[in-house]
């Protein structure tokens, strides 16, 4: 219990004033009128102190209660007003949803999450696909099952496909913060067109062969067509298969069905390495469009060398290349082959479900 009452207060309060603002004489006259004999059984010089700014500041030297937490406002009332808020729209932020419906933030926080036992989920990016597109997705899973029964036949496929990796990645803007005392208003400049490179690969459960630069003589990246295509096919790729120990006579080849992949001298080039042995838009299984989810460098290569290529900052092309062959060439034959575990694992989901979206894979924990 506080041993200074108001009287006390006020007292040391006048006396600070009529002595010149004396913290010290205060104190003193304050002693000898109350009859304390020893300096330290009397108020602080501290205390005293913030008596005095307490009255400055509220004209009273009693302490204000410190406030608690605000009473939240969670009557079934609001509760089923947050409810069909969810109904009606689940996508909107918390910030948004209590300006909609006036309701605190921290009253809407405890309604969703413990009244309603509602949490924030992330919604997953996946490609857009058309009704068309489900039972040739179905039908591609069912004849690669067929023919490939287990992991182990499906990893003597080599999938292909290009990337785009630009100098700096990209910015992420929800993390992306400046901490200071107050606003140093930073700027974040970012070219209109960004330096970067185009970078084709091609994986298995056993290797992965690349990365091949689309570049010209002086090393500036170019455009993948149908011609620079067949050129890399027959000059790069033919070379590497030969050199490569994961490479037989019962090896596959798998390609997206891009025009620059797909056009006479492309597929030319490619039948001449893997007769009748072509995954791809009039090939021997015919690729399903839109199916990035089905491609081992969509759902696995190209997101996990982007998360890392980009942490030693390369600031010139030179160096983004320089990384991502470190980068490719550590990736081990262990993790390849649990690619295409998940892979044969994703064309079974793919049946299951008729062809639609992999919502089991995509959200498997």
């Amino acid at each position: 219990m506080d041993p200074w009452s108001v009287e006390h207060r006020a007292f040391v309060v006048e006396e600070y004033f009529s002595s010149g603002f004396s913290l010290s004489e205060a104190r003193r006259r304050f002693n000898n009128h109350y009859g304390i004999r020893r300096v330290r059984d009397g108020p602080s010089i501290n205390l005293i102190q913030s008596w005095v700014a307490r009255f400055r500041a509220t004209g009273s030297t009693i302490n204000r209660p410190r406030p608690g937490p605000t009473p939240t406002v969670a009557t079934d009332e609001n509760v089923e007003l947050v409810m069909a808020s969810v109904i009606e729209n689940p996508r909107l932020s918390l910030r948004a949803r209590s300006s909609i419906l006036g309701i605190s933030k921290s009253t809407l926080q405890v309604i969703m999450r413990k009244k309603l036992k509602l949490h924030p989920y992330k919604i997953q990016i996946v490609q857009d696909l058309l009704e068309s597109d489900f039972e040739l997705r179905k039908t591609y899973a069912e004849t690669m099952l067929l023919r490939f029964k287990t992991a182990t036949r499906m990893g003597n496929i080599f999938f292909s496909d290009e990337a785009h990796f630009h100098i700096g990645g990209y910015v992420n803007k929800q993390n992306f913060r400046y901490w200071d005392i107050s606003n140093p208003r930073k700027l974040h400049e970012e070219p209109l067109h960004k330096p970067k490179v185009t970078v084709w690969c091609a994986i298995s459960a056993s290797a992965i062969i690349g990365p091949y630069f689309f570049e010209n003589e002086r090393g500036q990246t170019v455009t993948v067509n149908s011609e620079r295509y067949a050129e890399m096919i027959s000059d790069f790729f033919r070379l590497e298969l030969q050199n490569s120990p994961y490479c037989n006579r019962n090896t596959w080849f798998q390609q997206d069905g891009a025009t620059a992949h797909t056009a006479n001298v492309a597929m030319s080039a490619v039948r001449e390495l893997f007769p009748e042995k072509i995954i791809s838009r009039n090939g021997t299984i015919p690729w399903p469009p839109r199916s990035p989810d089905l491609s081992p460098c969509d759902f696995f290569l190209w997101g996990y060398l982007k998360s890392i290529v980009y942490k030693t900052n390369p600031t010139t092309v030179t160096q983004l290349k320089e990384n991502i062959r470190a980068e490719i060439s550590k990736i081990p034959q262990s993790l390849c082959k649990r690619v295409f575990e998940n892979m044969h694992s994703r064309l079974e989901e793919c049946v299951r479900v008729d062809g639609r979206h992999l919502e089991n894979v995509v959200f498997k924990k």
